[in-house]
């Protein structure tokens, strides 16, 4: 019994300690879309190549995207969980998205052709089309690893999904 209410104590210290630093905006992490690490979320103003925090939309892609395992659950609309990329595009920027890749202005980003298939051999759906991104629209990219679940999968989304800029803390 003794051993039994040591391992509840324990747990409880352990989920109230990750309750404060959560709450301290401090965010891990663990996924190829951004550089392995630590960081604070912000209030920050939303500027190019910044990194971001944001809710996935309760839209079909995303549906698809959580149910194989792209996007884990979590507390966004929709049951999704956050995701964090870089903003890459913003107001008044041509987006072009083709087989070619991501074209912000004319200018080609390294490595952005979509993958025709996931991991597991699954057809990946890819966004194509060429628009100028309005006011609340922005684009999010990972530059760290090829193959992340972006906006070359999903196209742009609106800034009002975007939950604050992180800051890195410590990365690897």
């Amino acid at each position: 019994m003794k051993r039994f209410c040591v391992s509840v104590s324990v747990m409880l210290l352990v989920f109230l300690t990750w309750g404060l630093v959560y709450a301290a905006g401090i965010r891990i992490n663990t996924t190829p879309s951004l550089p392995l690490g630590v960081y604070q979320l912000t209030n920050e103003l939303l500027v190019k190549g910044a990194y971001v925090l944001f809710c996935p939309p309760p839209t079909a892609i995303f549906t698809m995207a959580r149910a194989r395992g792209y996007v884990g659950a979590g507390y966004c609309p929709g049951g999704y969980g956050h995701l964090m990329k870089r903003l890459v595009a913003s107001k008044d920027d041509t987006v072009i998205i083709n087989a070619e890749g991501v074209l912000i202005n004319d200018r080609l980003l390294p490595s952005s052709a979509a993958i025709q298939k996931d991991g597991l051999g699954r057809a990946l759906p890819h966004y194509e089309g060429s628009w100028v991104l309005g006011d609340y629209e922005v684009l999010l990219m990972s530059d760290s690893h090829k193959g992340a679940f972006d906006g070359r999968y999903f196209g742009s989304i609106q800034r009002s999904q975007i939950e604050g800029v992180l800051r890195p803390l410590f990365t690897w």
